[in-house]
């Protein structure tokens, strides 16, 4: 396939490896003030940083992944987000990020509730359970499902709530969230025909009422 072939079928392009980082770089403004929960190693946070010139600051619970966060030139708190964000006022931030991540809190709600305590804004990205490919392994093999998205054994697997679109969707209801932006990706593709069967994973861009 040519590359002006690929460029045409592209039209979610990948930063640094995944879709949906390159949608929140999108999103995010440039010079605003940014947390990410679950921040890994923070390779999201140093191109924002260096791309956009935001404020960048990010929470992660695993103390290796900080330590290399930091040699990037990252500021990290090592914090497990499920305890809460208390160490940050209300309204802190412009945008706080959760990339792939909700699916392996114990309190889904509450962790959405703190993000937009101390920020404007909020950035949620999650696998589909929904996708058709996860719906078609469950229905042929009668157990939990293993597809790309979802690679792990049951016993392994980090994620511990299933969302569909749906699900999210009920749970902004719920919550009295505006969602301001909603995308819906498979591969490198914006899926805008059922997302709860074609989209591979969501983001979002929610914010309190009023």
């Amino acid at each position: 396939m040519s590359a002006q072939l690929t460029r045409r079928h592209a039209f979610v392009f990948e930063l640094l490896g995944r879709s949906d980082y390159a949608i929140i770089g999108e999103i995010v403004d440039p010079g605003a003030k940014v947390l990410d929960l679950g921040c890994g190693e923070g390779e999201l946070l140093q191109w924002l940083a260096e791309n956009k010139g935001v404020d960048a600051r990010g929470v992660e619970i695993s103390g290796p992944k900080v330590q290399r966060a930091i040699a990037r030139g990252v500021s990290v708190f090592q914090c497990d987000i499920d305890e809460g964000l208390a160490d940050y006022p209300d309204g802190t931030f412009d945008y706080v990020i959760l990339s792939q991540t909700l699916q392996e809190t114990r309190q889904p709600r509450r962790v959405l509730r703190e993000m937009l305590r101390v920020g404007r804004r909020a950035i949620v990205a999650f696998p589909n359970f929904g996708h058709w490919r996860v719906r078609s392994s469950m229905l042929m093999s009668g157990r939990a499902p293993r597809t790309k998205l979802f690679p792990y054994e049951w016993c392994d697997s980090p994620n511990i709530h299933f969302l569909t679109v749906h699900d999210f969707e009920d749970l902004a209801a719920q919550e009295h969230l505006v969602v301001e932006r909603r995308y819906f990706l498979s591969g490198h593709r914006k899926v805008t025909l059922l997302p709860n069967l074609f989209a591979e994973v969501a983001v979002y861009l929610v914010s309190r009422a009023g």
